[in-house]
């Protein structure tokens, strides 16, 4: 099966418990509801549930066990864009060519909305205990997973620094180039900000498939490895296509020229930004052949890596 079908038959089956797990929230206020429906129905290729799902089949499971595991990781997902997208933060008007939460809504019930994801997101993942196949305590494991990924010592720190690294470049031009100082620190911070505003995610999603699994500790590492190359490979291509992208492919207004970003296109250049994305793909596929599995078994999550570097929006 070619990797677009895949990705679309996965994104079905992830768009409809993601819709039966936020309908089914009780006492929830219907313009907060609308408001959480909005921006998940907003579409997109679902990357982080399709991870999951493959890494749970690695070990031979059914990926429909751990749909609720796949469903609170994008709502996590989803929280994290209405909040990037905010006036406070990203400023941005455009998402997944649609109009943000906060210019639909209003900028407080946008924040509430994600509050809400972000939240009931983990009561989501606890259902998946009460699926047969599944044992509770790899589900806790997978929660912890995910709340140390998205926390504070990951994607919301990597949101932090990124907002604090606004203008870095053009506060720094002539110190740089005196004396290369605040070049090393952009680097350091790009790292940073890299790793944890979107790599973190990725590999949570990944790491949570294996748990919910119960791989190995080994089997855990490489796949670790592997989700975390493929997260920096994403942002790298992420920025490079916010450079030379098609907007209306991309179906946001790119923002990180309006606010200075620091990323890898701007403090590198376009050309060495492909090559470390490229270089970070053959990393991924490495960390992948690691494991004692034939390749013809670990196709999904190959086939996922080279979809998002060589992805087009």
């Amino acid at each position: 099966m070619r990797i677009e079908k895949f990705l679309e038959n996965r994104a079905a089956s992830v768009n409809a418990e993601l819709k039966r797990r936020i309908e089914e929230i009780p006492a929830c206020h219907p313009r907060l509801l609308k408001a959480m429906l909005y921006s998940i129905d907003a579409g997109g290729k679902r990357l982080r549930p399709a991870l999951l799902t493959a890494s749970y089949e690695l070990f031979g499971g059914n990926y429909r066990r751990v749909l609720r595991a796949a469903a609170a990781v994008e709502m996590v997902h989803t929280y994290s864009l209405i909040h990037d997208d905010l006036p406070a933060m990203d400023d941005d008007d455009l998402r997944r060519g649609r109009p943000t939460s906060h210019k639909v809504f209003g900028e407080a019930p946008a924040i509430l909305a994600g509050d809400a994801l972000l939240t009931n997101a983990f009561s989501v993942l606890c259902g998946n205990a009460g699926v047969k196949g599944i044992k509770a305590e790899n589900v806790l494991r997978a929660a912890a997973i995910l709340a140390r990924r998205a926390g504070a010592g990951g994607m919301v720190s990597g949101q932090a620094a990124d907002l604090e690294a606004e203008g870095f470049l053009k506060r720094g031009a002539q110190e740089r180039r005196r004396t290369g100082a605040q070049c090393s620190k952009a680097a350091r911070l790009l790292a940073y900000i890299h790793l944890h505003k979107t790599s973190d995610l990725i590999t949570a999603s990944v790491e949570m498939g294996a748990a919910l699994a119960g791989a190995a500790p080994g089997e855990f590492k490489a796949l670790s490895g592997f989700a975390r190359a493929v997260g920096l490979c994403f942002q790298i291509t992420d920025d490079v296509l916010d450079v030379v992208g098609d907007k209306k492919k991309l179906g946001k207004s790119g923002s990180d020229a309006k606010n200075a970003k620091l990323t890898y296109a701007s403090l590198y250049g376009v050309e060495r930004s492909r090559a470390a994305a490229a270089g970070l793909l053959k990393l991924a596929h490495k960390r992948l052949k690691a494991l004692p599995y034939p390749a013809a078994k670990m196709k999904a999550l190959a086939d996922i890596a080279d979809f998002v570097c060589s992805r087009e929006k």
